[in-house]
């Protein structure tokens, strides 16, 4: 299956290439964080590729005065004892800050730059922009700078606004909708210039409509590919039938992962990457035919 339409198949060469050498990619959220390694930071994310990762899923946000960051707004307490939410702080504040590890020992680590985080991983890693489109200009026009169009896939919902600014913009990153309903698929499919490459469905149980093998299958029909959410967020939110890494961490990983890759899922994110890996390796090398 090529992903994508013909006429941005340069851009979408890198994704078709990943997704020929490993039948399912494994996309790693924020990075790995682990000990003093902080989430969204170019350690953490190195950390991901060495686990087994094959695309990189970070969170960015411009500061009030517009320099762009890697960070998941809401995290501010946890991460680096601030009350205030980062999104109303400008650069000097933001640089001020360091981060406090999974100890609450305060670290010498920062909030990075995104301009720093793409000329580091500038080459042949795929990388997942999330929560950026409400600054899709201002994302876009640094993007430009990079000339990486081909390692990035922008995440967004499908809202008109930022879908039409996306469909007239010259530069055709490849995009991949927050599906919460089968409209939401379609309102993305009507517009000809996007670069859709795949769709992120959201799926609370087994009988959501976006849960179904007959939409996975169309979606492919379409040569889309879809992803699937593996991360589980907490213990009430269910983002894809529960077939997430608690289930196949503290149970079996046949009833969590292997689920998701009978059911033809293109692209799982994931918290657990090594062990996601050591399991698609076994899987696949049983004769599963992706």
């Amino acid at each position: 299956m090529r992903i994508g339409k013909p006429e941005y198949r340069d851009i979408n060469a890198l994704l078709n290439k990943k997704l020929d050498e490993h039948g399912v990619l494994l996309a790693v959220h924020r990075g790995t964080s682990l000990g003093n390694i902080i989430e969204n930071t170019i350690p953490a994310l190195k950390a991901a590729l060495q686990l087994g990762g094959d695309m990189l899923e970070i969170d960015v946000f411009q500061s009030t005065d517009g320099t762009l960051y890697l960070f998941h707004d809401g995290a501010e307490k946890r991460l680096l004892q601030e009350s205030d939410n980062i999104k109303t702080m400008n650069s000097e504040k933001i640089e001020s800050l360091t981060y406090f590890n999974r100890d609450y020992v305060q670290t010498l680590s920062k909030v990075e730059r995104l301009e720093d985080v793409l000329a580091y991983f500038k080459g042949d890693v795929l990388i997942n922009i999330d929560r950026a489109w409400d600054i899709w200009p201002s994302l876009l026009n640094m993007l430009d700078r990079y000339d990486m169009a081909n390692q990035i896939i922008l995440k967004g919902p499908a809202v008109k606004e930022q879908l039409e600014f996306l469909d007239q913009y010259e530069t055709k990153y490849m995009f991949m909708p927050i599906a919460y309903s089968l409209a939401d698929i379609e309102t993305v499919l009507a517009y000809p210039n996007l670069n859709v490459v795949g769709v992120e469905l959201i799926a609370d149980s087994a009988n959501h409509p976006l849960f179904q093998d007959e939409l996975i299958a169309r979606l492919h029909q379409l040569n889309l590919f879809v992803w699937a959410n593996a991360i589980t967020l907490n213990d009430h939110t269910v983002l894809f039938g529960r077939l997430d890494d608690d289930t196949s961490v503290k149970q079996d990983p046949d009833q969590g992962w292997g689920k998701l890759f009978d059911k033809n899922i293109d692209v799982i994110q994931t918290d657990w990457p090594a062990l996601m890996a050591a399991f698609r390796e076994r899987k696949i090398g049983l004769g599963k035919n992706h």
